[in-house]
């Protein structure tokens, strides 16, 4: 008989979870406290306690080839990047495609997650839960449990940190409750903190009220998402061979082409910390709000008064009739059981961000606990993918004392290369966090021997994007439509804007001898990575 697995939450990594727990034989009972799949990414015209949240307008920010589920192409039709509307369509044709939805007990909240008495020889866990419907609770034992909850759901809200907050009059809120810019009309607003939150709420506030403060306590580095010739700016960033590239170069490159766009220096925003030493924010609107005066950049707040707020450069803004707080999230596993998992200041200990080092045997797993320069579908598929593996005892975990050696590694890895924060606990870079999981079962991409057997294939995806399906090229659940999903990509992205017949270019001029050049220099460069 099959091992029985709980799934918590329906979102983008529960679906992933469900679909890999099939793939492997295993037998999945997803648990959705809601009313319908998509997690985040399911609009609700009210922001409810517990459930993650996106805004009206909220559009994703990485594109489409780049976030799809690694088996799954996102049809040539949609945007490259999506309006939530979009993603959720594209979860409902997965669930559909992989016969998930049968899988999944909607109204179904989670209470608890606890070990059976007889654990260390079984494994095995009871999960008690409740039946909204019904208002039945019951207790349920299964063989493995994925946390597929992610990190979006409870608000950080750091009143204490800005003195004279419950003096002030006006209205205080958080972005997980922000919906859309109605209430906000010609009031003079002021938005704490510049994530891609921030950066967004902003924005859009900024075309309705009077007058629009973003304050932000370090500054950030903004990305644009369209980049060279139109294309999506992460099919240009995420290529093996740049990645391949030091750091430092990298921040340099980085950092030059962001100042192309704007100068955050003049702007206001540029912080201390390098590029890739904070998660960017992704704003393809703010230089232009602020440069129309729409936006007013300013420092961190110092207090508040009752009307108003004094700024640490002890600047004065009155008359502030809203305060939205873009401050971030907070982890929350208050259903399982602390001896298992447990979250400090927005710490947890995972072996690759997915298995608790202690458990043994490791039958509980959490997928997409990361914040992710880069999409986080295909990761968290990729998590999943690992999981089920493990569960099936296909796949084995190394000795604890290595597990633990490689979370330390991590954590000075991120105090070395981050500034010091609750939402840079969980960072990782997208090929690397795909590759270290990927290593695990067998599926990272052989470049030695994809060269000899397609060398066409291993220099697209070498020097191409390093779209999903690079893993499932080879090894475990390998996919007959990899390679052609690979070689169509970029048709993909180009589909959805090539809306009106245009004439074609010339590809500027260059001409087939320099094309020649151009594709010898990249076959000795390859094989040079290879050597």
């Amino acid at each position: 008989m099959s091992k029985k697995v709980a799934v918590i939450g329906s979102g983008a990594s529960g679906l992933a979870a469900i679909k890999c727990c099939l793939d492997e034989g295993l037998q999945p009972v997803c648990f959705e406290k809601g009313t319908d799949i998509g997690g985040l990414w399911n609009f609700k015209e009210e922001a409810l306690p517990g459930f993650a949240s996106v805004y009206r307008s909220t559009v994703i920010n990485t594109s489409k080839e780049m976030m799809c589920y690694s088996d799954f192409p996102i049809p040539k039709e949609y945007p490259n990047f999506m309006h939530h509307s979009w993603v959720i369509k594209y979860f409902r044709l997965y669930a559909d495609n992989f016969g998930l939805m049968k899988y999944i007990r909607f109204r179904h909240r989670v209470d608890r997650v606890k070990p059976t008495e007889n654990f260390a020889e079984t494994g095995q866990w009871d999960i008690t839960y409740t039946d909204e419907e019904k208002n039945e609770t019951t207790t349920e034992v299964f063989d493995a449990v994925m946390v597929c909850t992610g990190h979006h759901a409870y608000p950080h809200y750091p009143r204490d940190s800005f003195p004279g907050i419950d003096d002030f009059q006006g209205e205080t809120t958080h972005s997980h409750d922000y919906k859309d810019f109605k209430g906000y009309e010609n009031k003079r607003v002021i938005v704490i903190g510049i994530g891609n939150s921030g950066g967004d709420v902003s924005v859009e506030l900024s075309r309705h009220t009077k007058q629009l403060f973003l304050s932000t306590r370090r500054g950030s580095w903004v990305a644009n998402r369209v980049g060279s010739r139109g294309l999506p700016v992460d099919i240009w960033a995420t290529r093996r061979w740049a990645d391949a590239l030091p750091l430092w170069f990298k921040e340099r490159f980085a950092q030059r082409q962001l100042n192309q766009r704007f100068d955050h220096s003049v702007y206001g925003l540029k912080p201390k910390h390098p590029v890739f030493g904070q998660h960017p924010t992704v704003n393809d609107d703010l230089p232009n709000r602020i440069i129309t005066g729409s936006i007013i950049v300013k420092p961190n707040i110092k207090r508040f008064t009752k009307t108003g707020v004094v700024f640490e450069d002890d600047t004065v803004e009155d008359d502030i009739d809203a305060v939205v707080f873009c401050t971030g999230y907070r982890f929350d596993f208050a259903y399982i059981d602390e001896s298992v998992l447990k979250a400090e200041g927005n710490d947890v200990s995972l072996y690759k961000y997915v298995f608790p080092p202690k458990l043994n045997p490791p039958t509980l797993s959490v997928i997409g606990l990361i914040q992710p320069l880069g999409a986080i579908m295909p990761i968290s598929e990729i998590m999943c993918r690992w999981a089920t593996r493990v569960f099936k005892g296909t796949t084995k975990l190394p000795p604890q004392g290595a597990m633990f050696d490689n979370i330390r590694q991590k954590k000075i890895d991120i105090s070395k290369r981050y500034y010091q924060s609750p939402r840079q606990t969980v960072q990782v870079d997208y090929i690397t966090m795909m590759d270290d999981v990927a290593v695990e079962i067998g599926v990272k991409p052989d470049f030695k021997s994809l060269f000899f057997s397609d060398p066409g294939l291993a220099i697209q995806c070498y020097f191409g994007p390093c779209t999903p399906y690079q893993y499932r090229l080879m090894g475990p659940g390998a996919w007959r439509g990899a390679k052609e999903a690979i070689q169509t990509q970029m048709y993909r992205v180009k589909y959805p804007t090539k809306t009106r017949a245009t004439p074609e270019d010339d590809d500027a001029g260059i001409s087939s001898i320099l094309k020649v050049l151009v594709v010898l220099v990249v076959i000795l460069a390859f094989l040079w990575n290879l050597l």
